[in-house]
């Protein structure tokens, strides 16, 4: 029989208290809205006991950083602090890294893919070089002559880029070309 000492107990149980903070802290971080223990219970996995001291300590930890812990009517939430709102509201508003337009572009790509740049042309116009261009300086797609054309896959980088696993979060339409 295993002989458990009561300090190896304990460590296992501030082990799993440190797992359970991180997925609230990921689900509050990810949400961008406000959760209820009910939410967050469903969300994690982590006892509602548990899961307000959880609470309780990332409200804490956040207290002198540019991020804070929120509660508002039974709700928490994780956002900008107050001092940094404006900062963050400048750059909400500003542009993001791709246009609409290079959004749209590249989203056929990656439903098409395998796809002739002619075909894509066709789809969106001219400015799709462009956005084509940019794809590629940029690593995200490989772009390959194949005849008057080329064909245009995307680059593990994309994956990488855009935190998405190859062939799992993106429909493998593959015969349907």
């Amino acid at each position: 029989m295993t002989d458990i000492s009561s300090e190896s107990v304990e460590e296992l149980d501030e082990s799993k208290e440190a797992e359970s903070a991180k997925r609230v802290e990921a689900a509050l971080f990810i949400a961008g809205r406000f959760l209820s223990i009910q939410d967050l219970v469903s969300l994690t996995d982590v006892n509602p006991i548990l899961l307000k001291k959880i609470l309780s300590d990332l409200q804490d930890k956040y207290k002198e950083s540019g991020i804070e812990v929120v509660h508002k009517e039974s709700k928490w939430k994780m956002d900008v602090a107050e001092d940094y709102r404006d900062i963050v509201n400048r750059l909400a508003t500003g542009s993001s890294e791709f246009t609409k337009a290079e959004q749209e572009t590249l989203a056929i790509i990656a439903y098409k893919q395998p796809m002739k740049q002619s075909i894509l042309v066709k789809i969106r116009g001219n400015k799709a070089y462009d956005h084509i261009k940019k794809f590629v300086e940029m690593g995200l797609i490989h772009k390959k002559k194949t005849g008057h054309t080329a064909e245009l896959t995307l680059s593990d980088s994309f994956y990488d880029y855009f935190h998405v696993n190859k062939g799992e979060d993106l429909p493998d339409l593959t015969e349907e070309n």
